[in-house]
């Protein structure tokens, strides 16, 4: 797989770059990183250590790449933003560290000046994934197939994304949250919740996905006390807004405390609120 421009070779010691791949001089790529058959990396990217770039995968733009990343064929990153206010900025991606990305994801950098679209580390998304400009995606996330994320959206650590579903602009899915397939996801999922529908609406706590992550265990956490929290929030008369002062001045836990806090956010003007309740 090496390649046999010597002008590649030369810029890129410890690099495996196929024949048929191409490689902008400029870029920056460290040891261990492989190019493969027909994939495309421009001027201003740089690749970490034992990250490889499948085949006829493009990395452009001002894009920077973690270590150990795996970029499976057909992925576009760092491409102009899908957005009409677009005025050619020199935007970035920021992607961290043990990401996969599988086929034909693709992920836009940011739309204005100084503006980023960011990945954090150990996310797995799947095949046909979209994630738009300006999004902000944390740790250890799953997005499955076809899930299309619009732009200025944050998805925090641990959530679980269902296939199949589309995710609105601005929009912001909580830690440890888990969103059935195929639903229609246009306000926030507050973190711990699982949501699910067309419309979306929660459905409750994930415990499956609290007991999964461990936090049962910790000394910090206390199911019985999110649950009251969660009750008291969500199956209330009252608007959310007392219902979140009465949350805010009983007991809390950590995990509680987050939920609330993510809930005060969402319910500002700046944000679309968060999903409500199904009617059972």
């Amino acid at each position: 797989m090496e390649n046999k421009n010597t002008e590649i070779n030369s810029n890129f010691s410890g690099v495996k770059v196929h024949p048929n791949a191409f490689v902008d001089p400029r870029a920056e790529l460290q040891d261990g990183v492989i190019i493969s058959q027909g994939a495309i990396v421009g001027p201003d990217v740089t690749i970490g250590k034992g990250t490889e770039i499948g085949p006829n995968a493009v990395v452009t733009g001002k894009t920077q790449i973690g270590f150990n990343n795996k970029v499976f064929p057909n992925v576009f990153i760092g491409l102009d933003p899908q957005d009409l206010k677009y005025k050619g900025a020199s935007t970035e991606v920021i992607i961290g560290n043990n990401n996969t990305f599988r086929e034909c994801v693709t992920i836009n950098k940011a739309t204005d000046e100084g503006e980023k679209t960011i990945i954090g580390n150990n996310n797995l998304l799947m095949a046909y994934s979209h994630i738009g400009h300006n999004c902000e995606l944390g740790n250890r996330i799953v997005l499955s197939n076809s899930v299309q994320v619009a732009g200025h959206v944050k998805i925090e650590d641990k959530a679980i994304i269902g296939g199949c579903l589309g995710i609105h602009q601005f929009v912001h899915i909580g830690y440890l949250a888990m969103i059935g397939g195929m639903t229609r996801v246009d306000r926030d999922v507050p973190p711990f919740c699982l949501a699910e529908g067309h419309p979306g609406r929660l459905r409750g706590l994930n415990r499956i996905g609290i007991k999964r992550s461990g936090l049962i265990e910790n000394k910090d956490f206390d199911l019985k006390i999110l649950q009251n929290t969660w009750n008291l929030l969500f199956k209330s008369n009252d608007a959310i807004s007392n219902s979140l002062e009465k949350a805010m001045i009983g007991e809390l836990d950590l995990s509680s405390s987050r939920l609330c806090s993510f809930l005060k956010e969402s319910i500002s003007k700046e944000r679309r609120g968060p999903m409500p309740l199904v009617n059972l």
